[in-house]
């Protein structure tokens, strides 16, 4: 029974010892020296305040992109034990003993290494020979560009290698199919492609382009499916024979890719904000950016002051009205005893009534009494009559106790739009207008009650038809630069800007106006809390992350897409003030320059070929044609679709844009190289000729690293003659000192 313990076990393991010393050498190169320098480089200024707030649990927003960047390297600050306290107020500061800099820079650093065996496979896996694929994993590890982005804690790192895992995968997959259909092998590619899709898109914006490229490559093989006639149209009887599907059916296929390919990807993208909303749990500096709702989640923040409000706003109600488009900032509704100059500075009148605005900080002034129309009572009743939609309310300030109004008066600074004031009685020919319809815009049915932070609610005017709105107009210093508040007439929709939320809200009990004053300065009280589901805290906060943009100002370092392919520009990542060591962002010239000029080779040889087969000319075999488009879809469509879109940007770009293009790009250069060596050179010595230029060539591009070596890695520092030996271009910034020696 237990005979076969006789004989030893065995296991043979397959090593591609071009792969291993490949990995060696990409992490040498990556992690040698990391914690150098030992102090605040460019952008981690940037991304090291984000780190900091999830090591405290605290919630931020960064309109730049999705949580998943972030979050790993919130891994490493927590896998070196960071604590979070760190002042990352300016670029150069020199780090504290308790941040773990190795740590923080370890993922971008094992990413980028990384990078470079997933080239080599990349290659193999598009048929091209270990010679080939040797080429591009040495482009990618003499790279200085991706060096120095990978050696920071900066995101373009860990977005390439989750873009080149993302096209490794998909490559298994198809050359997987073309053995067996829906085998564990087949699924596993097929899935993990998908999911470093999704992790791409998570890390920045930019994985998004990949992602549709490789979407419309599978969509292409898709649609050659439809022409195989292994597969049957709709098979009802199909069933899987072990140990794998023998005859599949086109919708089975199809329905594999969506899954993989779409349903997956939105799920994995769902988990990472699931992940930072779970880790950031706690009140921070962005709270106000956020709706009410969103607020009163958070730890601490608003959720201390509403923890424990009614939830249905009733008729005595003293509450606080938030606007809930929060632009130019976020303010609630507010009034004060000051009233509207009698004639505005252009000669309009007013109605010297009191003034109503939008006021940005929290202020007893902000309050108001939610009154029924047909009683004069300003408390809530027993029980609480609700709120509902459609309701007719007077909305009384709870300071001054007079009453919200407008008329058809013009606005000060929108005079096509009416005035909105807060009633005072001078006994003239101007009755009081305050009667206001709730109308809650996010009900589930007509009958709905008005709840405190969860209703949306458009204020309409009862006797002109006017919404309540805020225009963003700043009042000037007559009404102390508050924010104006008008009537709007419109028959179309709700802006955002005319809708509002109950954000603070207690139960009145006050009869006299002196008592109701000192309760309204009071705490808010009683006994429920406002919870808000993941989806709808995912809506918003990514609804936010695409409309939040900080105005983008110019930058000393800023470029233009067209400096980057001709290498006009470069970015000073780090300067040391007394040794004069330095680390710039730049570029391989050779490699750059080889890497255009691959791009024009190939389109000029691809226009080529299609030209001479439309007239039925087979230059090359049909196995090297297919190769020759798929490599070209891959890395020259890789290089497009990362490169072209910022042509259509309106932002602030950068350098490190253009670093996942032109690793597509390189890898293009040794795909063109065989090329031309295979079918272009027909002797002999042409042959011998090329294979002398590719020696001549590498030894350049390992040259041109070298020489910029000590920009890459900050050291050696260079005397001043070296750094101006460096300067190969006029448009490059390279920092020279006296201090130099």
């Amino acid at each position: 029974m237990l005979d076969f313990l006789k004989h030893p076990i065995l296991l043979s393991v397959d090593v591609n010892v071009n792969l291993l010393v490949l990995t060696v050498l990409g992490l040498i190169s990556r992690l040698w020296g990391l914690s150098y320098p030992r102090a605040v480089v460019f952008d981690e200024v940037y991304y090291g305040q984000f780190l900091s707030l999830y090591m405290k649990r605290i919630f931020f927003l960064d309109d730049s992109g999705p949580p998943l960047g972030h979050m790993l390297l919130a891994l490493g600050g927590y896998l070196g034990g960071f604590d979070g306290n760190f002042l990352w107020n300016r670029i150069g500061a020199v780090y504290s003993p308790n941040v773990p800099v190795w740590a923080l820079r370890l993922l971008p650093a094992t990413a980028g290494a990384l990078c470079i065996p997933l080239a080599y496979q990349i290659l193999v896996e598009l048929q091209f020979s270990h010679v080939v694929a040797l080429g591009a994993a040495l482009l990618l590890l003499l790279e200085n560009s991706l060096i120095t982005q990978s050696r920071l804690m900066l995101l373009e790192s860990m977005l390439i290698f989750f873009i080149l895992s993302a096209v490794l995968s998909y490559l298994k997959f198809y050359n997987t199919q073309k053995q067996r259909y829906f085998s564990a092998r087949w699924w596993f590619w097929l899935l993990l492609t998908g999911f470093c899709c999704t992790c791409a898109v998570g890390v920045k914006y930019m994985g998004l382009f990949t992602y549709i490229l490789l979407l419309a490559v599978a969509g292409v093989h898709s649609w050659h499916l439809i022409g195989d006639q292994a597969l049957t149209k709709v098979s009802a009887s199909w069933q899987p024979r072990h140990p794998f599907v023998e005859r599949a059916s086109l919708l089975a296929h199809l329905l594999a890719r969506g899954l993989a390919l779409v349903v997956i990807p939105v799920v994995t993208y769902l988990s990472f904000f699931y992940i930072h909303l779970a880790l950031l749990y706690r009140s921070g500096p962005h709270d106000h950016i956020m709706s009410s709702a969103f607020q009163a989640s958070l730890e601490g923040g608003l959720a201390r002051i509403t923890q424990g409000q009614p939830l249905e706003v009733a008729y005595g109600s003293q509450i606080t009205l938030r606007n809930v488009l929060g632009k130019p900032m976020p303010c609630w509704l507010h009034s004060h005893k000051n009233t509207y100059p009698i004639r505005y500075e252009n000669g309009r009148g007013s109605s010297h009534q009191q003034q109503v605005t939008c006021y940005p900080f929290k202020d007893v002034n902000n309050w108001w009494i939610v009154k029924d129309p047909g009683t004069q009572q300003l408390v809530v009743s027993n029980p609480p009559r609700p709120v509902r939609h459609g309701s007719v309310v007077q909305l009384v300030h709870g300071i001054t106790a007079r009453y919200l109004n407008t008329h058809d008066v013009a606005a000060p600074l929108s005079p096509h739009s009416q005035e909105v004031s807060c009633y005072i009685d001078y006994n003239i020919s101007m009755p009081a207008q305050n009667l206001w319809r709730v109308d809650i815009v996010n009900r589930d049915s007509d009958t709905d009650v008005w709840k405190t932070i969860r209703s949306e609610v458009g204020l309409v005017h009862l006797n002109t038809s006017a919404v309540l709105k805020l225009s963003g107009a700043s009042l000037p210093e007559w009404g102390y630069r508050q924010l104006e508040i008008i009537g709007e007439k419109t028959s179309r929709g709700y802006h955002q800007s005319m809708l509002w939320n109950v954000e603070e809200h207690r139960y009145g009990k006050s009869h006299e106006q002196k008592e109701r004053e000192v309760e309204l300065h009071l705490p808010t009280q009683i006994s429920i809390s406002q919870n808000l589901s993941f989806m709808a805290k995912f809506s918003e906060l990514q609804w936010k992350i695409l409309t939040l943009k900080n105005e983008d100002t110019e930058h000393k370092y800023s470029s233009s897409p067209l400096d980057w392919i001709t290498m006009d520009t470069n970015i000073a990542y780090w300067f040391h003030s007394t040794s004069g060591a330095q680390i710039h962002l730049l570029g391989n010239m050779v490699t750059w320059t080889s890497a255009n000029a691959a791009t024009v080779v190939y389109v000029t040889l691809l226009l080529g070929y299609l030209l001479r087969r439309r007239r039925n000319i087979r230059d090359i075999p049909e196995e090297a044609w297919q190769q020759w488009v798929l490599a070209g879809g891959l890395c020259l469509g890789g290089w497009a679709v990362n490169y072209l879109p910022f042509f259509l940007m309106e932002k602030t770009l950068f350098l490190y844009h253009y670093l996942p293009a032109v690793t597509f790009q390189m890898l293009l250069v040794p795909v063109v190289l065989q090329h031309t060596s295979d079918h272009l050179c027909r002797s002999r010595l042409s042959k011998s000729m090329h294979s002398a230029f590719v020696v001549a060539w590498l030894s350049a591009v390992y040259l041109a690293y070298r020489t910029f070596r000590p920009l890459t890695y900050g050291e050696p520092p260079l005397s001043k003659a070296e750094l101006q030996a460096l300067r190969w271009k006029d448009s490059w910034d390279i920092l020279i000192r006296k201090r130099s020696l």
